[in-house]
């Protein structure tokens, strides 16, 4: 069993009644539980932008009608076939359709990835979503 840290944190009233407010809408159980996974949370930051192994997923929606839009989203993802993983793809309506793409590599390839699929016209929003890989963390 890993070895358990009490320690004392000081806050200002209002940003405990702050926190106190963000572990009820999340349901915590407890105020450890919250600070772990908000230390956690920057840790993953931390591995991003150290440029570590990182996974994620990018997603974003297009118009179908474009032209040569699907041509140029399907070699774009053949040219990172390295990075994307796997795939989603969802009919929304009859224009319109939404792509998730999981993806693995160091930060600053997945960036790559992201920024060459979401800045193609056409595309009309998208997001980059990284995590870790969960090595290293308690």
């Amino acid at each position: 069993m890993k070895k358990l840290i009490r320690f004392g944190v000081s806050l200002d009233h209002h940003l405990l009644d702050d926190f106190d407010l963000h572990i009820k809408k999340r349901k915590y159980t407890n105020r450890s539980e919250a600070l772990r996974d908000l230390i956690r949370d920057n840790l993953v930051g931390q591995e991003w932008n150290d440029n570590k192994e990182t996974v994620g997923t990018i997603t974003f929606v297009y118009d179908h009608h474009v032209r040569d839009l699907t041509r140029k989203l399907t070699h774009i993802q053949h040219d990172f076939q390295g990075h994307i993983m796997a795939g989603m793809h969802v009919h929304l309506d009859h224009d319109h359709c939404l792509e998730v793409l999981v993806v693995k590599g160091k930060g600053t390839e997945i960036k790559k990835v992201a920024d060459a699929l979401l800045s193609v016209k056409g595309v009309k929003h998208g997001k980059l979503t990284m995590t870790t890989t969960g090595k290293g963390l308690v």
